[in-house]
């Protein structure tokens, strides 16, 4: 099972370090990338489910209404991309019921899945998924399973779908991000700034080797012409702008090579009768 999602968010989303939130600013980009994206998905017959930022749905509600017109699945992926750990119980409601509700309005349906910037529901804010499932959240695309810059859950086990089961009782679906083992060490090599520095030839040979894949992409992963956010620490930076010239055509050779599916399609692929729970 190979599913296929995106983030969707501009260039600048990249810095989780100033906290500076004053994005009318910058130059936008998102239609271009998004429509690139949504070019190559129609020309495929490919949907793929695209997590949107609440922000992008109130102040560009047209790329987001334009993506759902063309029968791809929405998602939630915070109001203003902000990590999930750094807000408390009542902020991360609060951000997350605003950006649930504006995307709602601007494409006429529920939206029933969710996932945190950058992963960022770990152990530490387990009681996240339970605030997601209290707003009517059933899916859940946030959880790292291993150690990570923000985290991590390496505690998860293995990396496949599961029902996660709180303290208090709530359930909701996970889709986590796939991990590689090689050597000992965790490798994720399908998505971001992970799916840029790898070679294709590793990628592929990665991808043949599991039975479940989650793919992230976002669209500044394509977007030569991009300004550099010149205020990241060099690793972020290196992580952020590595390998973006060849990834477009990099990601074309992934489309033809694997069969992808989009959440709401590996979903019903799932006998969930027999899927892992876990207690968290």
């Amino acid at each position: 099972m190979n599913v296929l999602t995106f983030d969707i968010e501009d260039w600048y989303n990249c810095d989780f370090i100033s906290e500076d939130f004053a994005w009318d600013k910058h130059e936008c980009r998102i239609y271009e990338g998004v429509r690139r994206l949504l070019g190559e998905l129609d020309r495929r017959e490919l949907k793929g489910t695209f997590f949107c930022l609440g922000w992008l749905a109130e102040k560009h509600p047209l790329i987001i209404k334009e993506i759902a017109d063309r029968g791809h699945q929405i998602g939630c992926h915070s109001y203003q991309h902000e990590l999930s750990f750094r807000f408390t119980p009542e902020q991360f409601r609060e951000d997350t019921l605003k950006a649930k509700l504006l995307i709602e309005n601007v494409i006429g349906k529920e939206v029933s899945l969710f996932r945190a910037p950058g992963f960022s529901i770990t152990e530490r804010n387990i009681w996240a998924i339970d605030s997601l499932v209290e707003m009517g959240f059933r899916y859940d695309c946030s959880i790292f399973p291993a150690v990570h810059d923000y985290g991590g859950m390496p505690n998860y086990g293995k990396a496949e779908p599961t029902i996660i089961k709180t303290s208090q009782g709530n359930r909701i679906k996970e889709f986590p991000i796939n991990i590689h083992h090689i050597v000992g060490k965790n490798i994720v090599f399908s998505g971001g700034g992970f799916f840029r520095f790898f070679p294709y030839w590793l990628i592929k040979h990665w991808g043949k080797q599991t039975d479940y894949m989650m793919t992230y992409f976002h669209p500044r992963d394509f977007d030569t012409g991009q300004p550099v956010m010149k205020n990241l620490p060099l690793i972020r930076q290196f992580k952020s702008y590595v390998g973006i010239k060849g990834a477009f055509e990099k990601w074309q050779r992934l489309l033809s090579d694997f069969k992808f599916v989009n959440v709401e399609e590996a979903d019903e692929m799932i006998d969930w009768n027999k899927q892992r729970v876990i207690n968290l």
